[in-house]
């Protein structure tokens, strides 16, 4: 573990953490969903039941669970409330976790260098 100050940790977990809307999720290996918390109705994740295959509950996992014992990261997934998360999905010893944060604020600045260079391509073709 890296040997850090308290503030410098306090502010990395604000900043990573805190100010990204983190969910979580555990699914058993069989694909039944185990546990979760965090803000997942901020992702549009409501009505949960415990012990149900996650892919019917949570319809951007449908065929990513089980793990094969790597982890998996997506970048910028619209989720069914529209808010764009990164969901990682890595192996635990209960099961496989999938946390969501959100992605909003990447995918508004993606979104804004594909316009840039849109509009760079646009110039050049009026130019030539």
């Amino acid at each position: 573990m890296l040997d850090l100050p308290s503030q410098v940790l306090n502010y990395i977990y604000t900043q990573i953490v805190e100010n990204r809307t983190p969910a979580y999720l555990l699914v058993h290996k069989d694909g039944r969903l185990s546990e979760w918390g965090g803000k997942l109705a901020a992702y549009g994740v409501t009505n949960l039941q415990k012990g149900e295959y996650v892919g019917k509950q949570v319809f951007f996992l449908e065929g990513l669970l089980p793990l094969d014992g790597s982890s998996l990261f997506l970048p910028c997934i619209n989720t069914q409330c529209g808010l764009c998360a990164d969901v990682h999905l890595f192996p635990g010893n209960k099961g496989d976790w999938v946390l969501l944060l959100d992605a909003s604020l990447e995918q508004i600045r993606l979104s804004l260098i594909q316009q840039k260079r849109n509009d760079l391509s646009l110039l050049r073709e009026n130019q030539s």
